[in-house]
């Protein structure tokens, strides 16, 4: 088995730690809960989503994510509840987040403008016995020699605003800037560091059977710069999605992360299926096989199709 060396790991945990704590969506218009808390109570009927993502795939110790997530409408519509959980594995770092979330939802002439917030647990685990690490290398005090776990608590905090052709929204998921060290003595070499986001997107329907969706997802991480996703969906018939993401980022080339493509069919009035395929842009391109995400949700009672669209990007909030 080929071993990696000590200096590498270090500093994929470093780059790991400091620039993707949280994990990366290609389907964030259909995953708005996990980046904002008042998002909760979008949708009129009570719903379960669940999302797998395979990041960089043929890469060893690559990011793998999944999430499961729930959300309903309560107190007349003036409340949303729901929760999500999220595995998320990079090398030997496991992570297992369990977030509640709750949104405060005031009517306005043409639509709702909601606050939400989000209590948070995390379980942090890395293996240090894993036997890819070179087990030669002399390790001093600063690096573990067997297995580190700890749980830390956060908070989160967003606005959201849903209107009829259009919607936005900010967040701050983790507001606490917790360690997250597994030095065997002193230090504090790694912490939560806060992540910003915001989003939005405005429906057109260009066609009696076809809706467009223009939306964008702006991430920031302090001392870093700007990334954004930057996408145009398509809606037809109410049942064949079809979209097209520009990631921007990456490494210094300039040509931006990835390339994203989308496809979904509603498959009956209470399923709906998605999958996305990530084309690399950055020079890590040459060491994997892209990135697959696979996003399946279910509505307990779905709305009569006068009433509201059931896929998201025909009604972008939903």
């Amino acid at each position: 088995m080929q071993k990696i060396y000590l200096p590498i790991i270090c500093c994929c945990l470093y780059v790991t730690l400091q620039a993707q704590q949280e994990p990366q969506y290609t389907q964030f218009m259909f995953n708005k809960l996990a980046f904002n808390p008042a998002y909760a109570g979008s949708f009129e009927s009570p719903t379960i989503t669940a999302i797998y993502r395979s990041q960089w795939m043929g890469l060893e110790g690559a990011p793998e994510t999944q999430i499961i997530s729930y959300n309903q409408r309560a107190a007349r519509n003036r409340v949303g509840i729901g929760g999500h959980l999220a595995r998320n594995t990079i090398g030997i770092t496991r992570t297992l987040t369990f977030n509640i979330d709750y949104a405060y939802r005031v009517p306005l002439r043409r639509g709702y403008l909601s606050a939400g917030v989000q209590p948070s647990i995390r379980h942090l685990y890395q293996d240090w016995t894993d036997p890819r690490l070179n087990a030669s290398q002399k390790f001093d005090g600063a690096i573990p020699t067997e297995p580190k776990s700890k749980i830390v608590a956060n908070v989160g905090f967003g606005v959201f605003y849903t209107g009829y052709k259009w919607y936005a929204g900010a967040a701050a998921p983790r507001l606490i800037n917790n360690s997250i060290d597994f030095a065997d003595y002193g230090g504090n070499l790694s912490r939560e560091v806060l992540h910003l986001n915001a989003m939005g997107g405005l429906t057109f329907d260009v066609a009696e059977e076809l809706v467009i969706t223009p939306q964008v997802l702006l991430k920031y991480v302090a001392n870093s710069p700007f990334d954004a996703d930057i996408n145009i969906s398509a809606l037809f018939r109410n049942k064949f999605y079809g979209g097209l993401t520009y990631r921007t980022g990456g490494d210094t080339n300039g040509t931006g992360e990835s390339v994203d493509a989308l496809a979904g069919i509603q498959a009956t009035e209470n399923l709906f299926f998605c999958l996305s395929y990530d084309i690399g842009l950055t020079r890590l391109r040459k060491y994997n096989n892209g990135s697959v995400e696979a996003m399946v949700r279910w509505w307990f009672n779905p709305p009569a199709p006068d009433d509201t669209e059931k896929v998201d990007p025909g009604r972008p909030w939903q």
